[in-house]
């Protein structure tokens, strides 16, 4: 294990785990390692989530967020989606481990592979896009560049590709009064708000600075 950790493969791969909210989520080799930072964005959909709600997780990875929401919401249903296999395959041991039948999670782009019957219906809506620009990929440290994959991380030229695509399919699903909340930097907040604002929801912009971290959140109208 320690020959694993010097030849630069992220500690969470090694051990196998992350701990995130309090919770042991499980990682596996070349899925995205949920940030401690992110557990701002956990604590501001927590405060807007009720019990029995329907919960949605984008760009999943490990499904750190989504579960820890859910996990913190009496009665909440998780729906959480990501493109990849492999954060597919770790995500739903993750909800399996920590929601049962209260979680369920599909493969595919975004919203596509959720089923039908969540539009109107979603409380809150969470996302940890990738938002990395692509020309500083490069200037990521190596345990993120080599060992997580590009898709996690490269959010387009000015790492908000993704992100706009979120805001702008989010008012078909979240119900009346329903959140998408977004996690970005602070240098990219304006025109990330800009992007919900756009998208026809009333936006704030929430940051933490002992995590260094960015919130954006949207409200259906």
């Amino acid at each position: 294990m320690v020959t694993r950790r010097a030849s630069g493969l992220p500690l969470e791969h090694v051990v196998g785990w992350a701990e995130f909210c309090g919770l042991r989520i499980t990682v596996t080799p070349g899925v995205f390692v949920p940030r401690w930072r992110t557990e701002f964005l956990v604590a501001q959909a927590v405060a807007l989530a009720r019990p029995g709600d329907v919960i949605a997780d984008l760009c999943c990875g490990a499904g750190a967020i989504g579960i820890a929401v859910a996990a913190a919401v009496d009665r909440a249903e998780l729906h959480a989606a990501d493109i990849d296999p492999a954060a597919v395959g770790c995500a739903r041991q993750n909800v399996a481990a920590f929601l049962g039948p209260r979680g369920h999670v599909y493969q595919g782009d975004l919203y596509e592979p959720l089923p039908r019957g969540l539009r109107g219906r979603v409380a809150v809506a969470v996302a940890n896009v990738p938002y990395v620009p692509t020309s500083e990929i490069a200037l990521l440290p190596a345990e993120a560049r080599v060992h997580e994959p590009l898709a996690a991380l490269d959010g387009g030229p000015d790492g908000l590709d993704v992100l706009r695509r979120v805001a702008a399919g989010a008012p078909g699903w979240l119900a009346p009064g329903g959140h998408l909340l977004i996690e970005t930097s602070e240098r990219q907040a304006a025109a990330a708000q800009a992007a919900f604002t756009a998208a026809g929801l009333a936006t704030r912009v929430a940051s933490s600075a002992d995590l260094g971290t960015t919130v954006v959140t949207g409200k259906n109208q």
